[in-house]
This record gives structure tokens, C-alpha cells and sequence, in this order.
């Protein structure tokens, strides 16, 4: 999680948009203010267009008939292969920790800035209270309030980032963040199984896994298409783990072939995001807030990563090298938020 050359956003009444939501301002801070190029597009036509992001159901998987198990393998392959997205149902997670870590998070939003702020963003870092990926002064910022913890192993955490208040933060993620790793490891698995691979190869290769949470909070904006909510990026991680708020009105948008694509969340679902694979971004609303809580789940950042020997051969060559995993997230979190231009870090 560490980085260098970050300029942390979060001092400050003006920087802070639940604080901006506060004085009702007439005009939107021109920091916030994206270039026309780069504003979302709050039309009618995109918010009515059909969305067909796959919808994997667990259960099938794990206790499914061999006719149910193999035809949700097949499923699981599309949703990979074409979509990088997809939404997964009967996970196994217990609802009432989705609500307790949605209880928690959000009465962390609703604190004073002033308590918020002992666990501000240091330079160096992506952990913390502000907003990550700001690397200038004058660089346009997002509509959003973060905060973002490591996880696992041990070593990326920081103690003194786990916030006092409220009371049941600490134990509610730690016990959220402990299933939403088996959720990770089971859902590795069946993926290493639609590529026909063993279920236990990704969990083999990755070591110690790498895991992290950053908690967005979206508050209202009254020019909503002139901001964004999150940049257009693509994930680093190997699972993203997307958690939204029942009720939450759309807020993220996929690029499917060319055209943002908003995701309608289906009620206690996650929404999945494979590799450095789709960009996606966030937009916000004029009246309704939006919280958002995100798991990154990756390999360990000291071993290898390059094109599995099973899927290259004449016919299927390499398009990227091998490089130390370490050195692809200092990468990555050193760089703006800025489509998959990312990846082009381990491009031959």
C-alpha cells in the first residue's frame, strides 16, 4: 500500500466535499470541476440503456447439482472472458454483516471532519482518510471521501489508522474482511476451474495474499454532470469486491465496447471485477448520497506474475513479461487514476 510523491487531500474544509455539501454552495469549487472531455454523460439515453453485466450464482457452484455446477463453470467462463465484470448471488456471507459494515462505515462518514482527520492520508501513502492518486496541486479531484485500510498481511497495516469511533468499526471489518477473503479463495478456485486449471493454483501462486478495503462515500452534488464520482480507472488487484447500500441509487459505470454502461446492483449481490481488465468509473447524484465499501485482493508482493505456460504456445504468444508484483502495485499506486493505461507497465 505504500507509494511516494502522493499529495494527500483531505485537509481542509474545501477539499472535503461532505463539508462543501454542507454550505450549499451555488457553484461547484472549480477543483471539482472535470474538462468538458472528461464529464459524464447524465442523459436519459445511457441511464435507460439494458443492463446485461452476468450474474453467477454461488450456490450452484458450491452445492449444485454436476448439471447445475457445470453449466454456472460455464457461465463463470463468459463472465471472465467477455465482461471482466460480473455480479455474484448466495455468496455465503452473512447479510447482517453487510448491514453492520454499512452501519459502521457510514457513521464513520457522519463524524465530525475534525475526528476524521486524525486518520488523514500521509504523504507517501493510499491508506488513510482523503482522497488517493492526487500526485498535483492542481489536480481535478473527485466528488468522494475516502477511507482506505490494508489488511493483510500484518505488515501493510497501520495501528494507528484503525479509527477509535465508532466503538464497533474495528471488530465489524475485521470479521467482514475475514469473509470476504474465503469469498476470495472460493471464487479463485472456480475460476482456476473454467480455465481448466486446478482449483488450488491461484491460491498456490499468490502466497500470502494481499488484501485492502477503501470505503467511498458519494454525498449529493448539485451539478452531478460536471463532476465524477471516481475517475475512469481499471483495478490493480486481482479480485475487486464491490459492496453497495440497498437502495443506493447507480452509481458505477462500466466501458463495454466503447459506451459506459451504467451497473444496476442487485440487492445484497457483489459485484466482482477480475484483474486489470474493464475500466469503470463512478458517477454521483444530484439528491441521493451513495456509499460504497471496496476489497482489493491480490497476490503477495514478492513473487513473479507473467503469462501461464498452459495458455501460451505459437498460435497464442506473450503480450506481456514477467515482472515482481511488488513493483506492478508501486506502479500502479503512484500513477493517476487514468483508464488501463496501467497496464501498459508490463506490455511487450
Amino acid at each position: 500500500m505504500d507509494t511516494a510523491s502522493v499529495i494527500p487531500i483531505s485537509v481542509g474544509h474545501i477539499h472535503d466535499v461532505q463539508e462543501l455539501r454542507k454550505t450549499k454552495p451555488t457553484t461547484i469549487p472549480e477543483r471539482f470541476v472535470k474538462d468538458v472531455t472528461e464529464r459524464p454523460t447524465l442523459d436519459t439515453t445511457l441511464s435507460e440503456l439494458p443492463t446485461h453485466i452476468p450474474i453467477i450464482n454461488m450456490s450452484k457452484l458450491m452445492n449444485g447439482n454436476p448439471d447445475e455446477f457445470q453449466s454456472e463453470i460455464l457461465n463463470l467462463t463468459t463472465a471472465c472472458e467477455e465482461w471482466g465484470f460480473f455480479q455474484v448471488v448466495n455468496h455465503g456471507i452473512d447479510l447482517s454483516l453487510f448491514e453492520s459494515i454499512e452501519k459502521v462505515t457510514k457513521d464513520f462518514f457522519m463524524l465530525p471532519l475534525e475526528e476524521k482527520q486524525k486518520y488523514s492520508m500521509k504523504p507517501g501513502t493510499v491508506q488513510g482518510y482523503g482522497q488517493a492518486f492526487i500526485f498535483s496541486e492542481d489536480q481535478k479531484l473527485d466528488w468522494c471521501n475516502m477511507f482506505a485500510l490494508g489488511l493483510e498481511p500484518e505488515g501493510i497495516r497501520n495501528p494507528k489508522l484503525w479509527p477509535t469511533e465508532p466503538a464497533a468499526f474495528n471488530g465489524t471489518l475485521e470479521s467482514y474482511s475475514s469473509e470476504v477473503r474465503k469469498f476470495c479463495q472460493i471464487l479463485l478456485k472456480y475460476i482456476a476451474v473454467s480455465l481448466g486449471l486446478k482449483g488450488d493454483v491461484f491460491e498456490e501462486m499468490f502466497g500470502v495474499a494481499v488484501q485492502a478495503v477503501r470505503m467511498n462515500y458519494y454525498p449529493p452534488c448539485s451539478r452531478p454532470d460536471l463532476v465524477m464520482g471516481l475517475s475512469p480507472h481499471s483495478d490493480g488487484s486481482a479480485i475487486t469486491v464491490l459492496q453497495q447500500e440497498n437502495g443506493c441509487p447507480a452509481g458505477l459505470q462500466i466501458l463495454k465496447d466503447n459506451t459506459w454502461v451504467p451497473v444496476q446492483s442487485i440487492p445484497n449481490a457483489l459485484v466482482i471485477n477480475i484483474g486489470d481488465s474493464l475500466e469503470h468509473r463512478a458517477v454521483v447524484h444530484e439528491e441521493s448520497d451513495r456509499l460504497s465499501i471496496v476489497t482489493f485482493y491480490a497476490p503477495s508482493y514478492a513473487i513473479e506474475i507473467g503469462p501461464m505456460p498452459e495458455f501460451v504456445d505459437e498460435n497464442n504468444q506473450c503480450k506481456y513479461r514477467r515482472y515482481n508484483h511488488g513493483e506492478y502495485s508501486k506502479h500502479y499506486v503512484t500513477n493517476k487514476l487514468r483508464g488501463k493505461k496501467n497496464l501498459d507497465f508490463a506490455r511487450i
